[in-house]
């Protein structure tokens, strides 16, 4: 498996990388990491990292990096500690006899803090000047376990803030967050979870595609800062869509499409298929010269630092990548909207950059005429040969005109029918609008993603930048008909809000979803054979799309032979084998019924498997991930 788009997550990728050397201690082991800001990846010195439970500790010098040596084999929590920054807990760290266990840990800026318990922590370690003058305590031994790993540290407050640790006051008032939630005002919609389907009662799947991972991303936000996320935040196939499975570009063709199927590793009595589409890649050096018209909510609650000064230096990110034939408008909202850059090119990006820097918070927040102001724009600098897109930044709380995303709906739709497409980019935690961001996204045929920090704006804005703007396929739809002589039962994990009636597949005017330039979708479904049905014709897959320049229909498929289909899950392939433990983490965090009785500790054996074949740094955040969840295994479960 290679990371998503083929870049690194993280700019210091080298360094965050999980490696694993032989050292010559013999049976001792050694930690070497490096200690960064989460929000801009600068490295932070003066940092005290101790073993928790011991008197073992090491400061990081200058380049953020510190050495554990000498240590006992054995799986311990690291605790960091700076008088500037939250105090992060790595758990789970891996030790192996004659090895090196590379960590990264990533720190939160303090917004509020406990001095006292801050200066106690310090004091504990802050005159050791040989950081393994003693063996560690009260650590199990560990036997056959890799070290072949990096944990991601993560922002955890200090102390828990009255709203949940952001800083600010709750938007209800008062000084509690109400119904004891993580943080203020979230706004998700419960779409359900798809059951089983015997086929002699409806033989065909349809369904619109999706590539946003946005739901991936807000629930590593929500573990990264110490909770778990509410299920109806979880969208099993955001999950799974994050992942990057190294399909087959096409030669030719719009798509590429691939099968590959096994025993399912967590299905009770299921085979897993895995459906894969890849779209074409255009190379940045081809993409269409676009006009972008950036709408930004520059309302009160923009102003924390995760918000609009995340914004802005997402946008310098971006002008950075454009080309001089390129041209940016710029809309902003608050109580008003108003224009602070008309389309202007790239030849003038000192001008740009200024109006970019400019933007400050206040008011109340008119979303509706932020985005009626935005498409007035893009419709005057239309040029039907060139990507034209409206892309939204904020937290999706509109308070003042039409609030709903249905409302806001019907103006946009026309806009996209033209060729004025629309990205939805979420910013923040607490008082936020996940039900708007992302059905704007999808009804505006350009994609939601949420961005919860300055790496992930460069993955979005700058490493898949093409991808992100140039469309090569639009209303994609998916009908997949399975054969009721060898399919008994079928269900898809996850696309619940993106179903469409089987009915209305080749109905060209209902809504699907877009792919841009080298975008990947993949969909996974449980399925139960006959039981003397081993071989022949699964079903036949149905993908019916547009041109984005001509608008013309096509329609293409395949049929799935049961040939595609492995003896084991241990001898699928890597990305099937990653594909099927991101849709289980999904599953039970959101504790479907068909995730009963399945365990976060399974999910791990799966992926700490493919992270020995594998040195993508995805695989090893999902690790970090799953073991912060694995804290709330017991809530999870429903006890």
């Amino acid at each position: 498996m290679r990371p998503k788009n083929c870049l690194p997550m993280i700019v210091l990728a080298g360094l965050l990388m999980a490696v694993t050397a032989i050292i010559a201690s013999g049976d001792r082991a050694e930690i070497r990491g490096i200690v960064t800001e989460d929000f801009t990846g600068d490295p932070v010195e003066g940092a005290i990292v101790v073993i928790k439970g011991t008197m073992i500790g090491a400061k990081s010098g200058p380049d953020g990096r510190f050495v554990l040596e000498d240590l006992k084999p054995g799986t311990i929590t690291l605790k960091v500690t700076h008088e500037e920054f939250a105090v992060e807990e790595v758990a789970g760290v891996t030790l192996e006899g004659g090895r090196i266990t590379n960590v990264a840990v990533k720190l939160d800026k303090l917004t509020t803090g406990d001095a006292e318990d801050k200066d106690e922590e310090l004091s504990m370690v802050q005159s050791v000047n040989n950081p393994a003058i003693a063996a560690p305590v009260m650590m199990d031994a560990v036997a056959g376990k890799s070290s072949n790993m990096s944990f991601y540290g993560s922002p955890v407050p200090v102390q828990k803030m009255r709203d949940g640790g952001s800083g600010f006051p709750p938007a209800h008032g008062g000084t509690a967050i109400v119904n004891d939630q993580a943080f203020d005002a979230m706004f998700f919609k419960n779409y359900g979870v798809n059951p089983f389907v015997d086929t002699e009662d409806d033989h065909l799947s349809t369904f619109a595609i999706d590539v946003d991972d946005a739901s991936y991303i807000m629930t590593r936000s929500y573990l990264d800062r110490g909770h778990v996320p509410p299920e109806e935040a979880i969208r099993t196939e955001e999950f799974i869509n994050h992942f990057d499975y190294a399909y087959d570009s096409p030669v030719r063709d719009a798509f590429s499409i691939h099968f590959e199927g096994a025993p399912s590793e967590f299905g009770q009595n299921a085979q897993l298929l895995r459906i894969g589409i890849k779209g074409r890649d255009i190379l940045p050096e081809n993409r269409k010269d676009a006009n972008l018209t950036f709408v930004i909510d520059v309302s009160g609650s923009m102003s924390r630092e995760d918000r609009l000064g995340l914004v802005k230096k997402a946008l310098r990110l971006l002008v950075d990548e454009l080309t001089p034939r390129d041209r940016v408008g710029i809309v902003v909202y608050g109580s008003n909207g108003q224009v602070i850059l008309e389309p202007t090119s790239l030849d003038e990006r000192d001008r740009i950059i200024r109006a970019i820097e400019s933007l400050q918070s206040g008011g109340s927040t008119f979303a509706e005429e932020g985005l009626r102001f935005g498409y007035r724009m893009a419709e005057s600098a239309f040029q039907p040969e060139k990507i034209n897109r409206v892309i939204l930044c904020s937290d999706g709380v509109a308070n003042v005109g039409r609030t709903g995303a249905e409302a806001i709906l019907k103006d946009i739709k026309k806009f996209a029918d033209k060729g004025i497409t629309l990205s939805s980019i979420g910013f923040g935690m607490g008082n936020y609008n996940d039900i708007l961001l992302e059905k704007l996204g999808n009804k505006g045929n350009g994609h939601y993603a949420y961005v919860d920090n300055l790496n992930e704006a460069k993955r979005i804005f700058v490493e898949n930048l093409t991808g992100t703007l140039q469309v090569i396929a639009r209303d994609v739809k998916i009908q997949v008909d399975f054969n009721p002589e060898v399919v008994r039962s079928y269900r898809l994990l996850g696309y619940e809000n993106r179903d469409v009636d089987d009915a209305d597949f080749r109905v060209d005017t209902v809504d699907g979803g877009e792919i841009g330039s080298g975008h990947e979708v993949t969909a996974l479904y449980e399925i139960k054979f006959h039981k003397m049905a081993t071989s022949g014709n699964v079903g036949t897959i149905f993908v019916r799309y547009k041109d984005p320049d001509s608008f013309e229909v096509s329609e293409v498929n395949r049929k799935i032979d049961a040939r595609v289909f492995a003896r084991s899950f241990e001898s699928a392939s890597i990305d099937f084998r990653m594909a099927a433990a991101a849709a289980e983490f999904a599953e039970i965090l959101r504790k479907s019924y068909w995730a009963k009785g399945s365990e976060l500790g399974d999910v791990m054996k799966v992926v700490k498997q493919v992270s020995n074949e594998t040195e993508s740094p995805d695989v090893i955040e999902l690790m970090g991930l799953i073991s912060k969840a694995d804290q709330f295994s017991e809530e999870l479960a429903g006890k």
